[in-house]
């Protein structure tokens, strides 16, 4: 089957040298943090070319203001005229996940490379519809990949290392917790993430799938069985035109099976009053066991449960080390990243993928594996039942 031309060739540029043109779709929050990433990435690692083009979104006096202070060289309200451009190769998209199924689609159709942010999609058809666009794509060349920007953080990407390297033994039980507490205030506006026709779900798709995702890449393992329950604390936000009701979740848990034999329990909340980031995750195994809090993202703890019982106790690794992930292309040892570093680290990865012409990871077969989870857990809470993901 034919490239398409705007297909780049393995060494990142198109075929007349030209350097990468690059779109994000979506200037707020997680925009903001693309923009950040793609602005940065050149400085810190060798990627191969290319160029911010444009940044879009619907307003356009907010996205051209958004543009200039980004770095984008242009902006624009229809995503539909950009990813029909020839000067545009890449398309990340960062708008709500209503979108996300549409635009994605649509980009691999035209040829465009794709990143979208997590979850892959509202709903499990939605996104399967996006695993075969991009199974389709694939074959001709080009790439895809779900932005689960917290499998780039250094210190979980060493606990990954140290679990599949056996240094955990087997893994037992996993806890996941992440908590927030941006909604804990009865009063706090209605936002788009409060309902339902445009987020999908709560606490549930925003958070709980950056927490199940890390429980499956931690264990390189798979979910099979979900026990589930959701909640919502706060039935009603003030909106606009007066009171709205929230029709979606505030907080969720999950019991989660998974096909390797340890079960993890997962919590996530928007409520949880003086938790302001908190991704908790701690995995125990029989030889030894990990900790770690977003919160405190350079550091990781360790309990070698093989050290004599005299001087067992969890230690402290400052992940801040070159031989550390990612961490040559930045300071010196000590010197601390931040939350952002995650976004540069993600878009360098999938422009190697993109350079390289091989499959970036996670691969939206990954986002619909963790979109499985979300609705079983749905499921469940639905029919106060366990659910079985197996044969699924």
């Amino acid at each position: 089957m034919r490239i398409p031309q705007s297909v780049p060739p393995a060494d990142g540029t198109l075929g007349s040298g030209r350097p990468l043109g690059v779109a994000v779709i979506g200037y707020a929050f997680m925009g903001k943090a693309h923009s950040n990433a793609w602005r940065n990435v050149g400085a810190f690692f060798d990627v191969p070319a290319f160029t911010q083009k444009v940044l879009v979104g619907r307003d356009a006096d907010a996205v051209a203001a958004a543009a200039a202070r980004y770095g984008w060289a242009e902006s624009a309200t229809d995503w539909r005229e950009v990813i029909s451009r020839e000067d545009i190769d890449i398309v990340d998209i960062c708008a709500p996940g209503v979108l996300h199924a549409e635009i994605a689609v649509a980009a691999l159709a035209a040829g465009k490379h794709v990143l979208v942010e997590k979850p892959l999609a509202n709903s499990l058809s939605e996104a399967e519809s996006m695993v075969t666009a991009a199974q389709h794509a694939r074959d001709r060349g080009v790439r895809s990949m779900v932005g689960f920007t917290y499998r780039r953080v250094p210190a979980l990407a060493l606990a990954r290392s140290l679990i599949t390297g056996r240094k955990l033994g087997v893994v037992r039980q996993v806890r996941a917790a992440y908590l927030q507490d941006w909604l804990a205030d009865d009063e706090s506006p209605m936002t788009w993430r409060l309902r339902r026709e445009s987020a999908g779900s709560g606490a549930l798709g925003d958070i709980a799938s950056h927490a199940i995702d890390q429980v499956q890449f931690l264990l390189d393992d798979t979910v099979t069985e979900v026990s589930g329950r959701l909640h919502t604390f706060v039935s009603e936000r003030p909106g606009p035109h007066g009171p709205e009701l929230v029709s979606v979740d505030d907080a969720a848990w999950a019991t989660l099976s998974l096909a390797g034999g340890a079960v993890a329990s997962v919590e996530v909340s928007r409520v949880a009053l003086g938790r302001k980031n908190a991704l908790q995750i701690e995995v125990f195994g029989s030889k030894g066991s990990l900790r770690f809090d977003l919160e405190n993202p350079n550091e990781l703890s360790f309990f070698d449960g093989t050290d004599p019982i005299r001087e067992q106790g969890f230690r402290r690794i400052l992940v801040t080390e070159p031989e550390h992930p990612y961490l040559d292309a930045w300071w010196p040892p000590g010197h601390v990243l931040g939350w952002e570093n995650s976004f540069t680290h993600e878009i360098r990865d999938f422009l190697l993928a993109v350079g390289a012409g091989t499959d970036p990871s996670p691969s939206f077969e990954d986002g619909l594996a963790v979109q499985r989870v979300l609705a079983a857990i749905e499921e469940s809470a639905a029919a106060n039942s366990l659910i079985q993901l197996a044969h699924r």
